[in-house]
């Protein structure tokens, strides 16, 4: 399958996040530099119809960038064809653009209650702690563990989980990218507690994932870096 169908592989693991990532970079160079050209339609007072669009669709191609390359095993595996591999992708792409309707539901929000400022970063120090601390919470629960062993898994998911035909395959995206958001929702509030734009943040969130889920470390990993996270959030309230 690797030697006939490396087309649809290059589109969907190398060239669709490259594509995604040069767009998040251009954003966030002109965010903290002249901001005279991606990011300038942030600063504004009135959020509109086509400012909260422009906000989703920030939101989903960095998803998209951030997230797609961790499905990779899955998508090699179930996809038998080009078609196939196309069909899985977009069902794990339609979950992660709806996460992002929630996502920019929230930054409009926090941006509304000037908990967000205009630059995509949190005001407030305890406003960060606290997002840190749900982040770290999460880590610990069986909702996490339950939803990375299935990432952790792709042939067991693609074992169990098989569907035949188009429709099949598309409902194996959407049911993978369910079990991808319920292991990584909580991890993305970490992009608004340390700057949504920030490239340093974005790509840190992008290898921790990939690690997360590539690498069979299993739950111990995640109470580590969940313990991690809520010793950050005390040294942000107590210490800092």
């Amino acid at each position: 399958m690797l030697r006939t169908d490396r087309a649809p592989i290059a589109v969907l693991l190398i060239l669709l996040p490259l594509v995604c990532w040069s767009w998040i970079v251009v954003m966030a160079r002109d965010m903290y530099g002249p901001m005279t050209g991606a990011s300038a339609w942030m600063m504004t007072a009135a959020w509109d119809a086509p400012h909260l669009f422009l906000l989703w669709a920030m939101w989903a191609v960095m998803m998209i960038g951030m997230m797609l390359p961790a499905a990779t095993p899955m998508i090699v595996l179930a996809g038998a064809t080009a078609r196939q591999m196309y069909l899985l992708a977009c069902g794990y792409v339609v979950v992660w653009a709806l996460f992002s309707v929630g996502a920019t539901a929230l930054q409009w929000g926090l941006m509304r209650m000037l908990v967000v400022n205009s630059m995509m970063e949190l005001s407030s120090r305890r406003a960060g702690a606290v997002l840190l601390i749900v982040a770290g919470l999460y880590q610990w629960t069986p909702w996490k563990r339950a939803c990375l062993t299935v990432c952790q898994s792709p042939t067991a998911f693609v074992m169990r989980r098989w569907r035949s035909g188009p429709w099949g395959a598309f409902r194996m995206g959407l049911e993978h990218g369910t079990y991808c958001v319920g292991c990584c929702w909580a991890l993305m509030l970490l992009l608004f507690a340390g700057g949504v734009m920030n490239l340093t943040v974005i790509a840190a969130l992008t290898a921790f994932v990939a690690f997360e889920k590539l690498v069979p470390v299993g739950a111990i990993g995640a109470r580590i870096s969940g313990t991690l996270l809520l010793s950050f959030a005390a040294w942000l309230l107590f210490v800092r």
